[in-house]
Formats: C-alpha cells, sequence, structure tokens
C-alpha cells in the first residue's frame, strides 16, 4: 500500500504525520500521543527522550507498525503502514524494520549467529555474503559466533541482537533503551557500533532513551512531554541534552503547580 506523502515527509526513512493514540474511554482515557507530527531523515540517528509517561515509546511503537493508531498516518519508507493488514505488518516489520529490545530477545539455544540469521531464516532470505562479514566486523563477534547467549557477556549479547537488527539491511532500526540493561562500558560498545553504523553504511537508527549520554551519540533528539513533540535539538552534547531536559521539566513543574 503506497500513497503520496506530504512535502514534510517525502524522502523520510519514518514519519507520523497529526498522529494520535488513545487508550481507554470516559474517564479511564488517556491520550498517550496528541497531534505529532515528524519526519526521520534517512541516515540520521534520532534520538526520542521525555519523561515516563510522555509518550516517547508509544511514538515509536506506533512508528514501527507494533501498535495501531487511533488518527492520523505512519509511513515507512514510501509504505504507508497505517492501515496495513496483519499479513501487510508483518511482511513490512520483516523486510523493512529492524528492532533491537532492552531485553536483548536471543534464543537461548541457538548460537550467536544462528540468532543473528534467525529473521532471515524465517523469511526465507539468504544474507549478502560482504554485509554480513561486515556486521560481524563491526559488532567484533566473528570469536563468539558459535556461543550461545548464556555464555556471552550482556554487552555481547546486545551486540548480537544489534547485528540481527542490521543484516537484513532494513530501512529504519527501532531501538527502544538499547543500552537499559548494560553497564557503562557494554553500553558505550554498543551505542558506537549504531553510531558507526550510521555514520559509515547510511542505517538510520531510531533510539528511546533516557540516558543523556546515549542520545548524545545521536544525531538528533526529539524530545516530548505530554503526548507531544515539545522541543528538539540537533548535534546533541550530552549536557546541552541535560541542560533541555531540566528545562522542560522546570516547565512542566511550574505549569502544574498552576493548574
Amino acid at each position: 500500500m503506497t500513497s503520496p506523502l506530504t512535502d514534510r515527509t517525502a524522502g523520510a526513512a519514518a514519519a507520523a504525520v497529526d498522529l494520535w493514540k488513545v487508550y481507554g474511554s470516559g474517564e479511564a482515557q488517556v491520550l498517550a500521543l496528541r497531534g505529532v507530527s515528524c519526519a526521520l531523515e534517512r541516515g540520521r540517528f534520532t534520538a526520542i527522550m521525555g519523561p515516563s509517561g510522555s509518550g516517547k515509546s508509544t511514538l515509536m511503537h506506533c512508528l514501527a507498525g507494533l501498535d495501531s493508531v487511533t488518527r492520523g498516518q505512519v509511513s515507512i519508507g514510501e509504505t504507508v503502514v497505517t492501515g496495513l493488514s496483519d499479513k501487510g505488518l508483518t511482511k513490512l516489520r520483516r523486510d523493512k524494520v529492524g528492532f533491537i529490545f532492552q531485553q536483548f530477545n536471543l534464543l537461548p539455544t541457538l548460537t550467536a549467529e544462528e540468532n543473528i540469521l534467525l529473521p532471515l531464516a524465517i523469511a526465507g532470505r539468504k544474507p549478502d555474503p560482504a554485509w554480513y562479514d561486515t556486521v560481524i566486523d563491526t559488532v567484533g563477534l566473528r570469536d563468539r559466533l558459535k556461543h550461545r547467549p548464556s555464555q556471552l557477556s550482556g554487552g555481547q549479547q546486545q551486540r548480537v541482537a544489534c547485528a540481527r537488527a542490521l543484516v537484513g539491511r532494513p530501512e529504519v532500526v527501532f531501538a527502544d533503551e538499547p543500552t537499559g540493561n548494560l553497564d557503562s562500558r557494554s553500553g558505550a560498545e554498543v551505542l558506537a557500533f549504531l553510531r558507526r553504523s550510521v555514520t559509515e553504511y547510511g542505517q538510520t537508527i531510531v533510539m528511546v532513551t533516557h540516558d543523556a549520554n546515549a542520545a548524545s551519540y545521536a544525531d538528533r533528539v526529539v524530545f516530548l512531554a505530554d503526548g507531544q513533540i515539545v522541543d528538539e535539538l540537533v548535534s546533541p552534547t550530552a549536557d546541552a541534552v541535560l541542560d533541555r531536559i531540566k528545562r522542560l521539566d522546570t516547565a512542566a513543574a511550574t505549569a502544574g503547580a498552576t493548574e
């Protein structure tokens, strides 16, 4: 299913136009997203930040086709995600999207190599040999390919998950708190790999994080509050991200005090 995109979103790796997500009804109704529009540039690393309940994970899940939307349009490349059938969504996620989660989500009975190649095997596809070698060397796992997850450190397991997300050359990779379960050194290794995949290989990464240091690896940071985009920062540093978060927290506290 394809459709002409607006000037704002044409050429974007992923985009949302006037996106609303409502949970529940009546007094229990929650407006998780309220009219969000954003275009995530191809070949760029975008971080999405915001306080708990701001809608950042909901936005990522809607962009990735993991959650339905109440109103608005989501697209990945030139494919309109909104309204796709279950079969269409499955094909989209299989062929055009990579996922990296906080919990690694590796199968314990498979080796690192088997875990990396699993999505391609399910899709009946073979990896491009040159690209596979590039991914394996970039994540630095060549000597760990025959090891099972229980034989790997947390950082190594997450690098396996990163390689699995990238080996199919997806249109966009969505990473949900990818360093949340890692120590600072392992987290830095994973972030450096994601940064390198963008800089050297043109991959598109969209990462939800609460960590200002993790966000500093991105090209752009989008800030959400109360289900809306309220700010953004280009070429961020950790200090600049922290400063912006403090300003948003102060604004939220002031608004709450006046209600």
